[in-house]
């Protein structure tokens, strides 16, 4: 796979990972209108976030392989020198983790549910004081 598509796939991956939890944090508003488009939004939702974990599973797995079958741990650990492709397998990794743009599918996670967390809330507050 060619940098540009990896990069495209990569960018693919976190608007996938922001709709599935939108759909999923959705759920919460259109319970109150249609449980047709709850339930659209509940496999849009768990297929947008199975496709996104196993992205992010196999993505991690690779980074633990490389790091473990080089040993480069416990070469750091014990101040062993480098060879030329332990160097590169730790800046791939490194640079895997800066360029990642999977913490930001974490902020989306945490503040999409606090805001649905409130409007549920709300909504119960409302359905318990109001009628």
């Amino acid at each position: 796979m060619s940098y540009l598509s990896r990069k495209l796939y990569r960018r693919w991956m976190f608007v996938l990972g922001v709709i599935a939890t939108v759909a999923y944090r959705i759920i919460v508003v259109l319970n109150h209108y249609s449980p047709v488009w709850v339930q659209i939004a509940w496999y849009v939702g768990t297929v947008g976030f199975v496709w996104y974990f196993s992205h992010r599973f196999r993505v991690e797995n690779r980074r633990d392989k490389l790091v473990t079958e080089l040993g480069l741990v416990n070469k750091i650990k014990n101040n062993e020198p480098l060879s030329e492709k332990d160097r590169q397998a730790l800046a791939s990794v490194l640079n895997g983790l800066q360029t990642s743009l999977s913490k930001w599918n974490y902020v989306a996670i945490f503040a999409l549910s606090v805001l649905a967390l409130a409007y549920g809330v709300y909504q119960d507050f409302l359905m318990v004081f109001l009628f």
